[in-house]
């Protein structure tokens, strides 16, 4: 996948000041890179799916919003990369089939019963723009704070290399336990 920078320019926030830079990929999605100071390889990066749910109107139902901030915490103290991943919404199915996803967890399914039962996959992520992304930072080596295996593969499939897998750990709530207890048991998340 190749990627192109469309704009650059530095974006402060309540966690530290960053340098925005959004790509666009071969399909024109826009996906943003945010950098606390210029990255390098083996720097500590992020890969954060989409999740207007979570990131945007603070849904306790999962726990994206709790690892966005915590990663651009730690990223804006230790240096490093977040990528926000646009089309990564409810594990690559879209805004409305999460929201269908929702109903059927609300009707007894866990959260990957609901997407199989929609007929997607458990995860539908693919990590090829994210790839792309480090290659145009020269990053070919790094600590990536994650609890997903799934991504830790993706990249390692790639050729980069993750020298360390920083666990994020976020606090539990009643409406999350149980969504992140499935992402544990059936697909290996640590944290």
């Amino acid at each position: 996948m190749i990627v192109s920078l469309l704009a650059t320019s530095t974006l402060p926030t309540r966690f530290g000041s960053f340098m925005l830079h959004v790509f666009a990929d071969e399909t024109g999605q826009e996906h943003m890179a945010l950098a606390a100071e210029q990255p390098r390889t083996g720097c500590l990066v992020r890969l954060h799916s989409e999740c207007a749910t979570g990131d945007i109107l603070g849904s306790l139902r999962c726990d994206c919003r709790d690892q966005l901030e915590e990663s651009l915490r730690r990223i804006a103290q230790e240096g490093g990369l977040l990528i926000y991943l646009k089309g990564h919404e409810g594990r690559g199915i879209g805004l409305t089939n999460k929201i269908k996803a929702y109903a059927l967890q609300e009707a007894g399914l866990d959260t990957i019963e609901a997407n199989l039962h929609l007929g997607f996959p458990m995860d539908a992520r693919d990590y090829k723009a994210a790839t792309a992304i480090l290659t145009y930072f020269g990053i070919d080596t790094l600590r990536l704070l994650t609890n997903n295996p799934l991504k830790v593969a993706a990249l390692q499939e790639a050729g980069l290399i993750v020298e360390e897998t920083v666990p994020l750990w976020t606090a539990l709530n009643p409406h999350n336990k149980a969504y992140i207890e499935t992402k544990k048991r059936a697909m290996g998340h640590g944290g």
